[in-house]
């Protein structure tokens, strides 16, 4: 690989999040098979207008191994075309952009159109999701901007596979699964994480984790809470992360069913330091989502090992064997109510783990990176 370069352009410290989370996890994965590897962040990612949590500045150490430049003004024109010069200079052999909503199309977009002009870079796109779960005027004008400056699309879900038709056709396009996220450090004494969150040691605990948003399901999780059984079970919800949606309602539905005592609102940021924490004090992750393609919080739940609940939506189902590494239920609070106490009253906890432990090893980084490669020839192929 003497000689090969890769620049990643999107989030990394000093943003904060999964999506930083991700790049500075494949910068390193290009690093350990001898990519000079560079990654463009945003100076500035969300106008603070658009941005609905208290900041987009991580509180942890700056990364030393990494090569980061903090240089991409996401809404200045003139900053796209400056960038895009200097990177195209470069010629790299591969520009990875990480794609997740429309917002950031004009961006990403008019970046990968000024690169690709100097004939020898190939940009290729890592998709969370095409069609947003949150719709806004102008996404599908603004998605396919940015799908059509792109030469190949790997997506992490078969359902956004399919989303690509919609945008651009006769382009390279590839599934691959989200890796494992395996940034968090090693799981933690289910005692001892409990103790540091300070959270009852020997009680039974269900985590919704991640940012709250209305199409994550977090209201019918509550409602399933209402369920006199899991009452009776003293089973306990542990909510942990920070509120990107009015959280009146939510509150509302804790009073309005009595809920305080059973469920634990971690409700701020969590910083990566202490997401190990919270999947170690779990004996089960429930994302209750109401729309979804794929989530890091299944990656990093089976990274702990960690079994799970989710809903049959979009393409979440595709990762989680039913029975085998948790349950799949319907999106509405009497199936999520019954996966859970099904999961109390009579589940294999060393089934589910070894089934974990056998699962997880498909979402190698390794693995991801292979995709990228094959993607790139096939472009190769098709020039």
């Amino acid at each position: 690989m003497q000689g090969k370069k890769v620049v990643i352009i999107g989030s990394a410290y000093p943003l904060r999040g999964g999506l930083s989370n991700f790049n500075e996890r494949l910068a390193r994965e290009f690093i350990s098979v001898g990519y000079e590897t560079t990654i463009y962040t945003f100076s500035l990612q969300y106008p603070s207008i658009l941005f609905p949590g208290k900041t987009q500045l991580s509180s942890e150490p700056k990364p030393q191994d990494l090569d980061i430049r903090v240089v991409i003004n996401s809404v200045n024109p003139t900053n796209w075309v400056k960038w895009g010069r200097k990177i195209r200079k470069l010629k790299p052999d591969l520009v990875i952009m990480k794609f997740w909503i429309p917002f950031m199309a004009p961006c990403l977009g008019t970046l990968a159109r000024i690169i690709c002009r100097n004939r020898k870079t190939r940009v290729i796109t890592i998709i969370d999701n095409l069609v947003p779960h949150e719709k806004r005027p102008f996404d599908n004008t603004l998605t396919t901007y940015f799908a059509r400056s792109v030469d190949g699309f790997l997506a992490m879900s078969r359902a956004v596979f399919e989303q690509v038709e919609l945008f651009v056709r006769k382009k390279p396009k590839i599934f691959s699964p989200h890796p494992v996220y395996d940034v968090f450090g090693k799981k933690t004494d289910k005692v001892r994480a409990r103790k540091k969150l300070s959270i009852d040691e020997n009680g039974k605990y269900i985590l919704f984790f991640g940012f709250i948003r209305d199409y994550k399901g977090l209201d019918l999780l509550l409602e399933a809470m209402a369920n006199p059984e899991i009452k009776a079970q003293n089973i306990k919800l542990l909510v942990a992360g920070e509120y990107y949606t009015d959280p009146k309602p939510y509150n509302h539905m804790i009073e309005q069913n009595d809920l305080n005592d059973y469920v634990v609102l971690h409700t701020d940021f969590i910083p990566d330091s202490a997401v190990g924490l919270y999947f170690s004090a779990a004996d089960l992750v429930v994302q209750p989502y109401k729309t979804a393609t794929q989530s890091g919080v299944t990656q990093i739940a089976y990274h702990f090992e960690v079994p799970m609940i989710i809903t049959n939506v979009g393409g979440l189902a595709e990762f989680v064997p039913h029975e085998k590494v948790g349950y799949i239920v319907d999106p509405d609070p009497a199936s999520i109510a019954d996966g859970i106490l099904r999961f109390f009253n009579t589940a294999d906890r060393s089934h589910f783990l070894n089934h974990l432990k056998e699962e997880k090893k498909k979402y190698s980084w390794d693995f991801f990176l292979g995709k990228i490669f094959e993607l790139k020839d096939i472009i190769e192929t098709k020039q």
